[in-house]
């Protein structure tokens, strides 16, 4: 029965509502949207002057203070802000944009990565029959595509992969994707197709084998997200927006309207958060992109009126690469309690995620340990037993607050609005809010319209489909070749500094110091595994990076991608910015401190090191605690009972290996629980055994310990019995 009527499902959805809602696609989508963007992409090119040499923030911070009134003055600096701003003034408005942290220092850079038009959207919109649903899809659908167009080097295809462990669901699946690639028609990346077990098991290698019957592939999009943000924000200050980050709304600024009589938004108090320095912006029109944080700017408009953002708080996690294949993402439809989670290849490591936990508002999100052990977990149902999953392998977790919104229009105000939402105050201030990163374009189009609508701005249509952001124009796939072959970069930098800046890579490459080795001729590495250099600091601060915050999360991602790498790189990364901005000794002390304390809470580096300080017993065998003992022992000559920098240095000299004292000092201080300058054998036997249970990986302590054992007992003479008795 159960049978039957799964087959008889899946036929509805194969036949009649396939062709019914593709009809329907071809035929109110055609004369809604396709004759917009034909109108778009007819008109005249956009004659605003682009600025080849960026403004400084100091210039932009004077275009606010001194430009007598804006026509829009924007507020928050994320996808959906910066994209505001960009429509706005490739329409010839007047623009300026303030964002009180960095650009894309919320959600907008923690994200899946994705630019998708929604999968599960789509199989609600199918089961339901609800068109609104599968309008919204379809417009993500476009947007992917023009995203993919308009910022080449920041984004590209992806395929994932979808595992099918019954027989029955695989025409189920097969139906629904299909769909999306139908939906998605002239702008569909690749069509999906169907795997066999051991062709799924051939492109995705660590797959659970067991029950195994097949796998469907669909394509989507994969970003950068915080440099797709800053690309947005960098390309509207070159056409003339006035964008400041760091730059905090103290409040709104009001007028009577002589005509009407009621009070009227005219612009925004503001304060410099570098300096203090508090001005004026005057705007006819005030546009609120703040995200988690729209309901504290409507509030100031009016503070009677309800709140509408609803947020939740999505984890994401990050892996070794060797967890998922370089090219070939997975998606996880059904998790146990109904969650779809993915686990995609990210620049060469693994992201998996994102819960969906409802929060409370704050601009510094801290993932927990209870999500990120969740994710953990659905990781393992898929992959295969050979590979282990280690909570120690977590190299970096974040969390973002996913702002959903209620319409404050609509009748039932408890419901959560699937798509955004537009409103339009009283005193005239538009907020903007809900949506996703995909839509970014459609939503700031929209929005501008909104703007001139309410307050009679005179402008032309949105001019952005198709409008190349920075970098793109002069992209190509083979540039880092150019870069290798031009300035002696590595081939993997040089890879970097394409996909990263496109054109204006050669911008970053000729301000690369030069190695003194024979290759790499230039380009000097923060870390030695990620390849990031070090005159890309020098070049962050001319893209209005202020804080060496900036610069490990948005303008580079080693943050994002591995907390001890980034902690690693810190000292160097402030110590050029301070020479770029001018800091004194206790300005880098508080910036070195500042950014170690977003690795530790905001990036997962607290949840890190607690698996360790966290275990306090110890699960060893009698053998192990014997065979650790005798390792430690090795190292303590003189049965102190622990082991300093010292003891460390003495070993590693004696099979000549080499480390200097700062080095094999942070060596000592991620096991050393006491910070006490020295590990206690105790500590030591915490250590192994929190890594035999996969709490803690990549111990270099234990590394350097086990490979010091190995050397010293080949150096151990053999006895003559042994030898057989000499000659």
């Amino acid at each position: 029965m159960a049978f039957r009527k799964t087959v008889k499902r899946t036929l509805f959805i194969g036949s009649g509502v396939l062709a019914a809602v593709y009809g329907c696609s071809q035929l109110t989508d055609y004369y809604k949207k396709h004759a917009q963007f034909s109108l778009v992409e007819a008109a005249e090119p956009i004659n605003i002057p682009y600025q080849d040499e960026l403004p400084s923030r100091e210039g932009q911070l004077s275009a606010l203070r001194n430009t007598p009134e804006f026509d829009v003055l924007i507020v928050g600096g994320g996808a959906t802000g910066c994209g505001c701003a960009l429509d706005a003034v490739t329409r010839n408005l007047k623009t300026a944009l303030v964002e009180r942290e960095d650009f894309s220092s919320g959600t907008s850079s923690r994200s899946t990565k994705l630019i998708h038009g929604g999968v599960r959207y789509l199989q609600k919109a199918i089961m339901k029959l609800d068109y609104e649903q599968y309008l919204m899809v379809k417009e993500a659908l476009h947007e992917r595509s023009n995203l993919l167009k308009i910022a080449p080097h920041l984004s590209g295809p992806l395929p994932i992969m979808l595992p099918v462990y019954k027989w029955w669901q695989l025409p189920y699946y097969w139906a629904g994707i299909k769909m999306y690639d139908l939906v998605s028609g002239s702008q569909c990346l690749k069509s999906s197709y169907i795997l066999n077990k051991s062709k799924a098991l051939e492109l995705f290698p660590m797959l659970k084998k067991d029950q195994l019957v097949a796998a469907i592939v669909y394509y989507d999009g994969q970003h950068n997200d915080a440099r797709m943000n800053l690309a947005i924000a960098l390309t509207a200050a070159r056409y003339g927006a006035a964008t400041a980050n760091y730059t905090e709304v103290m409040c709104i600024l009001k007028k009577t309207d002589p005509e009407t009589g009621k009070e009227r938004v005219c612009g925004a108090r503001c304060r410099d958060v570098i300096t203090g320095q508090e001005f004026d912006v005057r705007a006819k029109c005030v546009i609120n992109a703040t995200g988690p944080f729209t309901d504290s700017l409507r509030k100031m408009d009016d503070q009677n009126i309800p709140n509408i953002c609803q947020p939740s708080a999505g984890v994401h996690i990050v892996m070794p690469g060797y967890y998922s294949p370089d090219k070939m993402g997975l998606l996880d439809p059904a998790t146990s309690d109904g969650r779809v989670i993915f686990f995609l290849p990210w620049e060469k490591m693994t992201i998996a995620g994102t819960t969906d936990t409802p929060t409370e508002v704050t601009p510094h999100p801290v993932p927990k340990e209870e999500d990120i052990t969740f994710i953990l977990s659905e990781v393992r149902n898929y992959l295969s037993s050979d590979v282990e999953v280690r909570r120690g392998d977590v190299l970096a977790a974040w969390s973002g607050i996913r702002p959903l919104v209620t319409d404050p229009n609509s009748k039932d105000t408890q419901s959560i609005c699937r798509n955004h939402i537009l409103d339009v105050s009283e005193s005239g201030m538009v907020t903007i809010a809900g949506g996703k990163w995909t839509t970014y374009r459609a939503m700031a189009e929209e929005t501008i319209d909104a703007a001139i609508k309410a307050n009679g701005l005179k402008a032309g249509p949105s001019r952005t489909v198709g409008l190349v952001l920075e970098g793109a124009k002069d992209w190509t796939p083979t540039t880092y070749i150019r870069l290798v072959q031009d300035y002696g970069l590595e081939i993997e930098v040089a890879q970097h500094l394409a996909s990263t800046y496109g054109d204006k890579a050669f911008d970053v490459a000729k301000m690369a110091k030069v190695t003194g080795k024979r290759w790499p001729i230039v380009g000097k590495r923060l870390v030695s595994e990620f390849p990031y250099i070090e005159c890309e600091v020098q070049y962050a601060v001319k893209e209005y990076a202020c804080t060496a915050i900036d610069v490990i999360a948005r303008r580079t991602r080693l943050g994002f991608l591995n907390v001890q790498a980034a902690d690693e790189a810190l000292p160097k990364i402030v110590e050029i910015m301070g020479k770029e901005l001018k800091w004194s000794e206790q300005k880098k002390r508080e910036e070195l401190q500042a950014a170690k304390q977003f690795l530790y809470y905001e990036m997962g580096y607290k949840t890190r090191s607690e698996q360790l300080t966290n275990i306090s017993e110890i699960s060893l065998s009698a053998a192990d605690v014997d065979r650790y003992k005798k390792r430690f022992h090795k190292f303590d000559t003189q049965k102190k009972g622990f082991i300093t920098i010292v003891d460390v240095q003495h070993v590693l000299e004696s099979i000549s290996v080499q480390i200097d004292e700062n080095t094999l000092h942070e060596i000592l201080n991620e096991v050393d629980l006491n910070k006490n300058g020295q590990v206690e054998l105790n500590e030591f036997l915490q250590l192994m055994s929190a890594i035999q249970k996969g709490y803690v990986s990549g111990s270099r302590l234990a590394i350097l310990m086990k490979i010091a054992e190995e050397s010293l007992d080949q150096r151990e003479p053999v006895s003559v019995d042994r030898s057989g008795g000499g000659v």
